[in-house]
């Protein structure tokens, strides 16, 4: 498994050139800046090589359909898993604005959406949940009980979340909200973090009930104690990256890789931009995302 995973570092630049567009100087929970592909082969055969590797290590569940999609006006991922058997499934963080798209897609492969998850309450963008419920009418809605906002179901930590023989494990992470949740796959390869936990950068702490210690134990606690081999799939990136590993996190991430002293002044002196949609997004995030 390591080896798959050192032989998937060189293509993240070649993997990037596909997402760089529009995501430039957001701030909304920015990463640090680094280069992971010293010494890129510029022939064609080891780039092909490193590609396939990185594709069957998304893939490795089996019987599990994954399909990350973004949104490139708010930098985010949505993440659509599958029963391939029964076809049921879940859609994770769902943006408004990519709304067409995403039941376009989820009506060619033949899925019955069960449940379309928020991670938390965003601030950057308005979850299409609301919406998609009533294109798709067996849907139901799920948020963190502690966020405080509307949807047919309030999930805790420990409650799973299941799709046909799969299931994600809640895993409470606060600290960039309080409502902020992390979803772990049964075998424990997949983790998708939400906002707590970015590539090389975490979730910013200075509104909507952020707390600085909050989200350091919450990250050291909850994700970092998953295996080192596990996917790290966040709700945004900035800089074109799609998915890290809990090992790399725990090793090369700039700020969580600091005492707990540390991190708290490093988030305290970002002095970061109030998020564009915040005032929109936030109250009709509360409602399920219907104004």
């Amino acid at each position: 498994m390591c080896s798959v995973i050192r032989r998937t570092q060189p293509v993240r630049l070649a993997l990037a050139l596909c997402l760089r567009a529009n995501c430039h100087g957001s701030s909304y929970a920015l990463t640090d800046i680094r280069h992971f592909s010293p010494g890129l082969s510029t022939s064609v055969s080891p780039l092909r090589a490193a590609l396939r590797a990185y594709c069957t290590r998304m893939a490795r569940i089996e019987g599990l359909l994954f399909r990350q999609l973004f949104d490139r006006d708010s930098c985010t991922y949505t993440y659509l898993l599958a029963d391939t058997d029964t076809k049921e499934a879940v859609l994770i963080d769902p943006v408004l604005e990519t709304l067409g798209r995403d039941v376009k897609l989820i009506e060619e492969l033949g899925l019955k959406l069960k449940m379309g998850v928020n991670t938390h309450c965003h601030a950057d963008h308005v979850t299409s949940t609301g919406q998609m419920k009533k294109q798709l009418v067996d849907m139901k809605s799920v948020i963190c009980v502690h966020s405080g906002a509307k949807a047919d179901i309030h999930v805790k930590e420990g409650d799973k979340i299941s799709f046909g023989r799969h299931s994600l494990e809640v895993r409470e992470t606060p600290g960039h909200t309080d409502g902020c949740m992390t979803l772990v796959t049964g075998d424990q390869s997949m983790a998708f973090t939400g906002d707590a936990l970015l590539i090389r950068g975490c979730g910013r702490t200075d509104f909507q009930q952020g707390c600085s210690k909050k989200l350091y134990n919450s990250i050291h606690g909850k994700i970092f104690t998953l295996p080192d081999s596990c996917l790290v799939y966040p709700a945004h990136d900035y800089r074109g990256q799609t998915a890290s590993t809990v090992g790399e996190e725990r090793k090369y991430n700039p700020r969580l890789t600091k005492t707990l002293d540390e991190f708290v002044d490093i988030m305290k002196n970002l002095n970061l931009p109030k998020p564009e949609k915040i005032d929109i997004a936030v109250p009709a995030n509360m409602v399920c995302g219907v104004h």
